[in-house]
């Protein structure tokens, strides 16, 4: 198994950045007819995070979901760190290659050394 973080591009600042989960999001309810007192806390998976870049970032966040579903899966480590898993570094470098093709730059991943 092989971990890499992934990188997009500040459509701000255009530094490269990766989403992290600083606070676990805290689902409610809201009843029509009494209160309801139950909230859920958890946190997003890895498309869900990615996701919530759109706008924050130069790419459209589902299209590079579907470029890292072909090499790996995307993971969002102790409820924090996204990255992505792979089988083999090959995929890895594969998924860099294909990222480079069609963002031209604005989204690349770094291979995590354990």
């Amino acid at each position: 198994m092989v971990r890499a973080k992934l990188w997009f591009r500040c459509a701000a600042m255009h530094d490269p950045v990766t989403p992290m989960i600083t606070r676990s999001a805290l689902v409610g309810w809201e009843a029509k007819k009494r209160k309801v007192d139950l909230t859920i806390e958890r946190s997003f998976n890895g498309e869900e995070l990615v996701k919530r870049m759109k706008g924050w970032v130069t790419t459209d966040p589902k299209k590079v979901i579907d470029v890292v579903k072909k090499y790996g899966k995307l993971k969002v480590l102790d409820d924090r760190e996204l990255v992505i898993e792979a089988e083999k570094e090959d995929d890895m470098i594969s998924l860099n290659r294909e990222l480079a093709d069609v963002f031209g730059g604005e989204v690349d991943v770094e291979i995590v050394k354990r």
